[in-house]
């Protein structure tokens, strides 16, 4: 059989005998041999089961199963008998076999030089290596978080959403526990929010004969998966696969500490991240463990220098004990929510609109914002040496001056919202100038007046020239609000810029190629001679963040995509190089910034990629073998 309608590798399975089909490694994917049929993903139109009907009407017809899809897809179960006629149907556009998926974190491993079977995945796996997961919580009756004799392998996990006494209210109602016990159900030591549980606590709750019961002594839940497939990639043990889908250091223990949600937005808030990070670091030298800190988050507000207490607070605590932090560069480098330059240098006295070294006059840069935006932040960061005037011009041409010398708060009402400004100053340890623009619509107004909004600099008197325009996150904002003029440089979330973590990327193993939507890092370049300022480069790397299976709350496998799931990888790599040198004896100081650097030196080139270190990868992409001494 050939036809047009069947993709090239279905007409050669079809025109296969089957013993010979399935001693292949693809043209046997999609056919069940039990009863005969295959599965088919096709493109179609109208109404499929009319233009099926025929078929359905057959004695065979029993087997076939249509499952329509969006946007004109459909799955069919169809007899192979069916095969020699499917095609005839005028409604189907075209059909495909399935193809065979390849387990993302098994290739990611492979990509990242961890080869299954090898000495170095048989000896290194995380043993005596803590791994931190400060996320959405996780699954915790997962089997890939559990040893092979069933018993957990979390040794802490703080839930900060929950509050202790409800719990142990809960828990007292149903008379499991003796009141004795009440004490066990409360924050850690130090803290006032949020209910931790040890390994003794989880153990009880798994092995509790009702689900009810168990999700009453352990009441942590993962409501939205991502805490448990990052710790999945970075730790899990694959065991609901039979080992096929394990982790980096799938013999490591977990510390897990679900972030708090106190404000109505739901969104974790730094202070819980810092509250993590003391207290994950606190357990590390409280159980005399290296430690391994993975964080898959971040946002956009900040100078992106590493200035910010936040920033500043994760360096000093990486600092305390034999720690790695590991940060995900987030996934804002295609999403319009930064843009960048530099103003002509103009020197004092000289006219902005009159020759100038530079780009000379005024620099003009358009926001469009989309409809049904509620509020909208913008952040205008510089050189606090330059002084420029800042134009801002509504979607219909209302205008306002701002000087950037004038220090403070401003307010303005263009059209039917209200800008609120602030010029700020440096500070003792940031010598750049923000000023911020909050766009709020007007009162019995719901919404920012939508359209291109333009500010025009206007330059005085600047030197540098440099500045950087930020916007919220892309998952806060509009999908319409974007610059007109994007660009993916310096696109880095915060914490990712702080200087001595391992900043990560992402990139898509088989095509070896950087994801366009990782964040990009920086090359502090001079003005004149484009120089590499080596001393603050990010991404220090890659990891694979495209398609990765990763564990759920349900036991199975599901895609991911981000570099939310790129950092466990180099997690969980950090802690193979600890178990190495600190575990194994091998060196005792691996750890900090030499674990950084010794990942630095392993990492291997990409296609496309000629220079390294570069904004879009940094050394390179991430590969354990050659990451280790000798």
């Amino acid at each position: 059989m050939d036809s047009q309608k069947y993709e090239n590798i279905l007409n050669l399975a079809l025109d296969t005998p089957e013993p010979e089909r399935a001693r292949t490694l693809e043209l046997n994917i999609g056919y069940e041999e039990e009863d005969n049929t295959w599965e088919l993903i096709v493109k179609y139109h109208g109404n499929l089961r009319d233009g099926l009907s025929s078929f359905l009407a057959q004695p065979q017809g029993s087997l076939m199963r249509i499952e329509e899809l969006i946007a004109g897809y459909a799955i069919l179960t169809v007899p192979e008998a069916f095969m020699e006629t499917l095609s005839v149907v005028e409604e189907i556009e075209y059909i495909e076999k399935p193809k065979r998926l390849f387990f993302q974190i098994l290739q990611g491993k492979i990509d990242s030089c961890i080869i299954p079977g090898s000495p170095l995945a048989r000896t290194l796996r995380g043993q005596n290596v803590l791994v931190a997961v400060i996320d959405s919580g996780i699954a915790w009756k997962n089997r890939d978080f559990r040893k092979e004799d069933g018993t957990t392998r979390i040794r802490y996990l703080w839930d900060q959403t929950l509050q202790a006494g409800q719990v142990w209210e809960r828990i007292a109602e149903s008379g499991l526990l003796p009141e004795e016990r009440r004490e066990k159900y409360a924050p850690p030591e130090g803290f006032v929010t949020g209910v931790e549980f040890d390994d003794e606590q989880i153990n009880e709750a798994l092995a509790a004969p009702s689900k009810t019961e168990a999700a009453l002594l352990v009441p942590s839940v993962d409501t939205s998966g991502h805490g448990t497939a990052v710790a999945g990639i970075a730790a899990g043990t694959g065991a609901g696969s039979n080992g096929v889908y394990e982790g980096v250091a799938p013999e490591s223990e977990l510390l897990i500490v679900k972030l708090g949600t106190p404000g109505p937005d739901s969104f974790p808030r730094t202070t819980e991240l810092m509250r993590a990070l003391t207290y994950v670091v606190r357990k590390s030298l409280e159980l005399k463990m290296p430690l391994a800190v993975n964080l898959s988050f971040g946002n956009t507000y900040g100078a992106h220098n590493g200035t910010s207490l936040l920033e500043r607070f994760i360096d000093n605590i990486s600092e305390i004990g034999r720690n790695v932090i590991c940060v995900g560069s987030g996934n804002e480098g295609a999403s319009g929510g930064h843009t960048g330059g530099s103003v002509g240098v103009v020197k004092e006295g000289a006219s902005p609109d009159g020759p100038s070294e530079g780009n000379g006059g005024q620099t003009i840069v358009e926001l469009v914002v989309g409809s049904y935006e509620r509020g909208l932040n913008v952040q205008l960061w510089k050189d606090y040496v330059d002084r420029y005037l800042v134009r801002i011009i509504s979607p219909t041409g209302e205008e306002f001056l701002v000087d950037t010398a004038r220090p403070g708060k401003q307010s303005y009402l263009l059209e039917q919202t209200r800008i609120l400004l602030y010029n700020g100053e440096p500070a003792p340890y940031l010598t750049s100038q923000e000023i911020y623009f909050d766009f709020l619509p007007v009162e019995n107004m719901s919404y920012v007046n939508n359209g291109v909004w333009t500010f025009v600099l206007e330059p005085i008197n600047t030197v540098t020239g440099n500045y950087t325009f930020y916007l919220p996150s892309e998952t806060v904002r509009s999908g319409q609000t974007r610059f007109v003029r994007p660009t993916p440089d310096v696109t880095l979330t915060i914490p990712s810029t702080a200087s001595k973590v391992i900043t990560v990327g992402a990139y898509q193993t088989g095509l070896e190629a950087y994801a366009d939507f990782s964040g990009r890092g920086y090359l502090y370049q001079d003005r004149l001679g484009g120089r590499i300022e080596g001393s603050f480069i990010k991404p220090d790397m890659v990891a694979p963040g495209v398609g990765i299976l990763a564990s759920t709350r349900e036991g199975t496998y599901e895609p991911v995509t981000g570099t939310s799931f790129a950092v466990p990888f180099v997690t969980g790599a950090a802690a193979l190089l600890m178990q190495w040198g600190i575990v194994d004896g091998n060196d005792p100081y691996l750890y900090g910034e030499k674990v950084k650097a010794y990942l630095r030196k392993g990492a291997k080139p990409l296609r496309g990629e000629r220079d390294y270190p570069n904004e879009r990868v940094g050394y390179g992409a991430l590969c354990v073998e050659g990451s280790l001494p000798g």
